[in-house]
């Protein structure tokens, strides 16, 4: 794929959200986006999409779901700056029907090429107060961001309560052109990157 722009280069991304582990519900679906700087441009691909539902199956005792949900997506950049991330929002339903927020978590994408797996903390937002939470059980309304892409940002989130909540898993298969030529050593060995797969933490 050329780009026709000699400072200009490619980060293409093909993998999928494998699964996740919620030990606490019996069905799970979940949403993706993609969150990245004013200087990358998305040539191909989708931006955001959302799984098929998924429930308990012989994983059940770990909680375990199964998506399998493929990514494919190409970005052009002329600047590391604003490298893309990963949001996901995981959702179910409660006893009333409606789809709650089960956990909200976001990853970089891997800057070195090959394959990569990431193990993403899971986390839902908490009322701040004991009246909150009695409220929001009464009137079934369960804090949730209005929009998930909030967690790949850091303002405004240390005022948000937060309790850790399940774990996504997300495969990458990362390949990167004209990088080196532009300076950038986004190898393996240059980063220190572990091959193994990887916890990404809950942001708080």
């Amino acid at each position: 794929m050329a780009t026709g722009d000699s400072s200009v280069f490619l980060l293409m991304l093909a993998g999928q959200i494998e699964g996740a582990e919620f030990p606490e519900f019996d069905e799970i679906f979940c949403k993706y986006s993609f969150v990245y700087g004013q200087d990358w441009v998305i040539t191909s691909g989708l931006e955001e999409g959302i799984t098929q539902i998924a429930r308990r199956g012989a994983a059940a005792e770990r909680g375990g779901f199964t998506w399998n949900f493929p990514l494919d997506v190409t970005w052009k950049s002329t600047n590391p700056h604003g490298w893309p991330q990963l949001v996901l929002s995981a959702y179910g339903r409660d006893a009333l029907g409606r789809d709650v927020a089960r956990g909200y978590g976001v990853c970089h994408v891997p800057p070195a090429p090959g394959r990569h797996r990431r193990r993403v903390a899971m986390f839902v937002p908490e009322s701040t107060s004991k009246l909150q939470k009695l409220t929001s059980w009464l009137l079934g309304r369960r804090p949730e961001y209005v929009d998930p892409c909030v967690v790949a940002h850091g303002e405004g989130r240390e005022v948000t309560r937060v309790r850790s909540q399940g774990h996504v898993a997300v495969a990458f298969d990362i390949v990167a052109k004209d990088l080196k030529k532009l300076g950038y050593d986004t190898s393996a060995q240059g980063l220190a990157l572990p091959s193994e797969t990887v916890t990404v933490a809950a942001s708080t």
